[in-house]
């Protein structure tokens, strides 16, 4: 399977270096990168063919992956339209709708549209993914191929699920290093410098996290164990519930859904 990467930022690297630490060859894929010093990096570091703009030779593949900023999207994807014809187009531009995409591809169909996360960046993302109709068995295979090499790959039924998808796991990782910041916060003010305070803070969230992913029981579960009555652990979360900080979580996430929606609709309308 030949890949075309649309952009060279730091998602598209991510993914260049899962596909080629899986065994995918170097020279199956392309990048379409304006930058030069980006171009000769990328060259370097993963041996992959890289063009200073998108024309027939860089178009020659299997699999599109549009790795640009969303208020890029439109420009881009008319400037290959004339270029494309059967090939998978992979979108992970956020929040741009698959019929937008596709009138900017002159009618292309074969679209998946992805939403990948940062934690991709270490091989631990968690990507959402969505065909249209035009997009078959094989299409779906080389798609989950492409994004399964950063981490986990859930495919969505409806299209609109990928805001909510956006809100909890596409901007998940600001909300656990916004915890992460509140504890090593917390720490210095009780003295400990800030480099043992960050320590403590990613190790206590790491081993947690690797707990709740092993043990099997739920969140609820685990944080009950270790709330004694009358203890320390008591004590902070009733401050917490006291102060409605798990319902603030759950509004703060429906509100970044409802801005996904937002700028989905936004962007559409400002290529018009």
């Amino acid at each position: 399977m030949k890949i075309t990467f649309i952009g060279g930022g730091n998602m598209a690297r991510a993914l260049i270096s899962g596909l080629t630490a899986n065994g995918v060859p170097a020279g199956e894929i392309s990048v379409v990168e304006p930058d030069a010093d980006k171009r000769a990096e990328l060259s370097s570091m993963y041996g992959v063919k890289a063009y200073d703009a998108a024309n027939g030779d860089a178009l020659q593949c299997d699999a599109i992956v549009l790795a640009v900023k969303p208020q890029q999207l439109a420009k881009v994807a008319s400037g290959i339209a004339p270029m494309i014809s059967g090939q998978l187009v992979i979108s992970i531009a956020a929040g741009i709708l698959e019929k937008d995409l596709s009138n900017w591809l002159g009618g292309h169909e074969r679209i998946v549209r992805v939403m990948p996360n940062t934690p991709a960046q270490v091989m631990m993302g968690v990507s959402a993914l969505h065909a249209m109709e035009g997009v078959d068995e094989a299409g779906r295979w080389a798609a989950e191929k492409i994004l399964s090499a950063v981490g986990e790959t859930i495919w969505l039924e409806q299209e609109e699920k990928m805001d909510a998808f956006t809100a909890l796991c596409g901007s998940g990782p600001a909300y656990v290093f916004y915890f992460l910041e509140a504890m090593a916060d917390a720490a210095v003010e009780m003295g400990f410098d800030r480099e043992q305070a960050k320590s403590m803070a990613i190790g206590t969230f790491a081993g947690s996290v690797k707990l709740a992913a092993e043990s099997g029981e739920d969140a609820a579960t685990l944080r009950m164990k270790i709330t004694s009555k009358g203890g320390t652990t008591e004590k902070a979360i009733l401050s917490m519930e006291s102060d409605g900080v798990k319902r603030k979580i759950v509004d703060a996430i429906r509100a970044a859904e409802a801005r996904s929606r937002e700028l989905g609709i936004e962007l559409g309308r400002a290529s018009c």
